[in-house]
């Protein structure tokens, strides 16, 4: 009952760890710099390791869970940063698949990540899972994330990807940074508001990802997003309901191009992606309405 994860002290990978945790798992998570971490609500059932320690720890787990990469918009997309964000998620899946490949006893699945980026900007058109890959900059690293990741069918373990919508929690990813704006009566949607956003509250990632350990039917890529994706007019407009907060400052994408440069384009991408796959399996969504989402997480 061990579960190895990379990225495990991220955004996802946090939330995850304790929701294994609690589980029953033994959660190992693997660090740059493992020494002297230690984790205050789940001391005996979580621990790290180095990234030296792939082979022999991944040897025997039951899952193996790959969610590393570069924060996508910490920063202004130089041709350097695009390169970082490349090769943090394409090296660290060959090393997995590598470690994977090695060991005696393998995993009964790597659930590799990757992200609603993968259909690039489609307007109004449904997505499901068997929808093409876009053509611009996030798009080719979710395809070449993905290429790296099928490596692993080889061996024989069965494979599931995740392409991960915009995750909602108060504290981090873009709920956080929308948050602000709107506590202070100046928010509303980015770019023109027309375009989907596919959003997902994190109870639903952690549920979704526990529910690909066990059902062995879910294989590949699948979406892992709202049944319900809204405009983000519409989701502006909820998330100032839920603030009691206006939300009619918009903020247009040229304003956003000089905030981040290449960047805006992928804030004002248009997904309407839909978990096909996830539903029919039978898997059950807690939050499928952006109300209900933000209600919950903004009175904790």
């Amino acid at each position: 009952m061990r579960a190895c994860i990379t990225g495990g002290t991220g955004f996802v990978g946090t939330t995850l760890s304790h929701f294994l945790a609690e589980k029953g798992y033994e959660v190992v998570i693997f660090s740059r710099s493992p020494e002297g971490k230690k984790d205050d609500v789940h001391p005996d059932k979580i621990s790290f390791a180095s990234y030296d320690e792939l082979k022999p720890v991944i040897a025997g787990s039951k899952v193996v869970i790959n969610l590393a990469g570069e924060n996508l918009f910490d920063q202004r997309w130089t041709d350097e940063v695009k390169s970082r964000i490349l090769k943090s998620r394409v090296k660290t899946t060959r090393a997995v698949v590598k470690a994977i490949v090695a060991a005696e006893t393998k995993p009964d699945v790597l659930i590799s990540a990757s992200a609603v980026g993968y259909y690039g900007t489609r307007g109004d058109e449904f997505l499901n899972e068997d929808a093409g890959s876009g053509a611009d900059f996030l798009s080719k690293v979710c395809l070449q994330w993905e290429e790296e990741a099928e490596e692993v069918r080889k061996t024989g373990v069965r494979l599931a990807v995740p392409r991960i919508g915009i995750v909602l929690e108060k504290n981090g990813g873009a709920l956080e940074k929308m948050i602000t704006p709107f506590s202070m009566f100046v928010g509303g949607p980015l770019g023109n508001g027309k375009q989907f956003f596919p959003w997902v509250h994190m109870d639903d990632v952690s549920n979704a990802l526990w529910f690909a350990i066990s059902e062995e039917k879910l294989d590949g890529p699948f979406n892992l997003c709202s049944p319900n994706p809204v405009t983000m007019k519409e989701f502006a407009s909820e998330l100032g309901k839920a603030m009691n907060r206006p939300s009619f400052f918009p903020v247009p994408e040229v304003a956003l191009k000089l905030l981040v440069g290449e960047a805006a384009a992928a804030l004002t991408a248009s997904q309407r992606a839909v978990p096909e796959k996830l539903q029919s399996l039978g898997f059950k969504f807690r939050f499928s309405e952006p109300g209900q989402a933000l209600k919950q997480i903004l009175s904790e």
